[in-house]
């Protein structure tokens, strides 16, 4: 099969219908021993210093891998996509574009489904087909994501690692459905986690430091039982219809849709506080000013760029947060 990178959660049904063999270039971008080495093969073709990380590492993960078909998302992620998709196709590389609607519409989205089945030589009707060889991979996603937060036998790594990946399936869904179901019948075996442990809840894109986050955390009393972006990778509202699926994915849309789905899992989930990832000249993180208004829970924002790990300071202000919601809860506890 031929390989096509994608540059975020894309309608990879679609592709797969076409005969290709989606990889989502985050993910190689961030696995690679060696992530600043991408990085460097972008700076030294002229991205500037000041340009996203992940941005950078999509481009050089690229060219290190001799990947030469891209679909790009144009509406919907990343604004700086526009621009990359206009690099890629001065390196002669083949730049498709695909762009959400601005809304959640089924119609609309239909449309978008359609052309871009046109555009890849395939039919939509092929792609509604490979939704159902894809519902078994997705169903065991979100069944890691239940014992999560309800059964506490899953750490918040582990959770970020088998969603982030739904939105390839590393490449392989039949592989990554037979690892999957492997580690599943592992985790009905396990201990759960203390209850005493902070409950935390992860919204934003996936953190550049994502192993030393998520780690830290539990060292120190707290696991992530909620990663917002992470699980919307695994469609957790599929629909009857590819149009539909991707009109229940929050992410490409309107903030208020994202915060529907946030609120409603904090309730359940029973989260103690929010975490905020926002990279770094990503205009996404304004949206933090919309999530403090609309969360009453305590939040922690954090900023990354190309810090692979947790710095000092960082680790610092973890600490303090983590102290304040353990006070929070002894006062919820007494006032009970």
């Amino acid at each position: 099969m031929t390989t096509i990178g994608i540059t975020t959660t894309v309608p990879i049904e679609i592709l797969l219908a076409a005969g290709l063999r989606p990889v989502d270039l985050n993910n190689l971008f961030i696995a690679d021993p060696n992530p600043d080495r991408l990085v460097n093969i972008a700076e030294r073709a002229g991205f500037p210093q000041n340009c996203c990380t992940w941005i950078k590492g999509i481009y050089g993960v690229c060219l290190d891998r001799g990947i030469d078909t891209v679909l790009c998302v144009t509406s919907g992620d990343c604004s700086n996509t526009l621009m990359l998709m206009e690099v890629f196709k001065l390196r002669g590389l083949r730049a498709v574009p695909f762009a959400y609607p601005d809304q959640p519409d089924v119609h609309r989205m239909q449309l978008c489904l359609e052309a871009l089945a046109e555009a890849l030589g395939t039919t939509l009707a092929g792609g509604e087909k490979m939704q159902g060889e894809l519902k078994k991979s997705r169903s065991l996603a979100l069944e890691l994501d239940e014992l999560t937060w309800r059964a506490g036998a899953v750490g918040g790594w582990e959770n970020h690692l088998w969603l982030v990946t739904s939105s390839d399936f590393n490449g392989d869904y039949r592989e990554y459905q037979h690892q999957l179901q492997q580690l599943l019948s592992q985790c009905h075996k396990r201990q759960p986690h203390p209850e005493h442990m902070l409950r935390l809840a992860y919204i934003g894109v996936p953190p550049i430091f994502a192993p030393d986050l998520y780690r830290y955390l539990e060292r120190h009393g707290a696991r992530v039982v909620f990663n917002e972006i992470q699980r919307q990778f695994a469609m957790p509202q599929p629909g009857t219809s590819l149009a539909e699926q991707y009109s229940n994915y929050t992410y490409p849309y309107p903030i208020c849709h994202r915060i529907s789905d946030i609120m409603a899992e904090l309730r359940r989930r029973r989260v103690d506080g929010v975490i905020h990832y926002v990279q770094a000249f990503c205009h996404r993180g304004i949206a933090d000013i919309i999530f403090r208004h609309a969360i009453e829970l305590p939040i922690l924002t954090l900023e990354g760029n190309d810090d692979y790990m947790l710095s000092h300071h960082v680790k610092t202000r973890i600490e303090a947060f983590l102290d304040v919601l353990k006070r929070r809860q002894r006062a919820l506890a007494q006032a009970h």
